[in-house]
């Protein structure tokens, strides 16, 4: 736990971290799935398109099917399971899909399918803007693992790691030209590139402990990049 000065500046600098809960993505809730397990179609009832398959129209009338929540983002966005994600694959695999499913292009059809529809929509921005980022990326990768990171869980970080935030922190409050607010971005990008490799390694060699130490890192990094973010926003 942490306490004293430490635990309390980093309570009043909003760098107390918060956690990985929220909305859930919906790609992790099974028991959400029951009814809609079935391989036939539901507006012929024709057989399904497979279940981890592309196909996301029936073979027969073609009708968009619902999409399958237990398919984890990796498999829906065509990566590999693993923390190194090809963004340039990963963004044109994101505009091939929404070229299938968007509401735009269902105007016209049943309800059934505009729902449907809408639930792909949202299913695959959630897994583009989740495999996108390096920290979101790797909190996934570490649930898909079964590991998470609680929210209000006081996880033992070095006191060197952070007076090292509170000091970076320091600079931001009393930065006061776009130089020297460079500088500390600068800083910050640095650190969050040197932790994502790392995190990399940790993926690589199974070693999800060390992914969950190195992500909370990012996590408090990630912190200040929004805090550098607010400050530009002119008053």
């Amino acid at each position: 736990m942490w306490g004293g000065r430490t635990g309390a500046l980093l309570r009043v600098w909003g760098l107390w971290p918060a956690g990985v809960r929220g909305r859930r993505p919906l790609g992790y809730n099974a028991a959400s799935l029951a009814g809609n397990n079935s391989p036939q179609c539901w507006n012929c009832g024709g057989p399904g398109v497979p279940k981890r398959g592309d196909g996301f129209f029936c073979p027969q009338c073609r009708a968009l099917q619902p999409p399958d929540l237990t398919r984890d983002y990796f498999s829906l966005m065509d990566c590999n399971r693993a923390f190194g994600v090809d963004t340039a694959k990963l963004q044109n695999r994101y505009q091939q899909l929404q070229r299938l499913v968007h509401p735009d292009f269902f105007s016209q059809r049943s309800q059934t399918e505009k729902d449907f529809s809408e639930k792909h929509a949202t299913l695959v921005n959630d897994a583009y803007k989740t495999l996108l980022a390096p920290l979101s990326r790797g909190l996934y990768l570490l649930k898909l693992h079964g590991v998470e990171i609680p929210e209000g869980t006081d996880y033992a970080m070095d006191q060197q790691f952070l007076m090292e935030i509170m000091e970076i922190n320091e600079k931001l409050a009393e930065a006061q030209s776009e130089a020297a607010m460079k500088e500390i971005e600068s800083i910050v990008r640095a650190k969050q590139k040197e932790l994502s490799d790392n995190v990399s390694k940790a993926f690589e060699q199974d070693d999800f402990e060390k992914a969950k130490e190195i992500l909370t890192k990012m996590k408090y990094f990630s912190n200040v990049e929004e805090k550098i973010k607010l400050k530009k926003i002119p008053l």
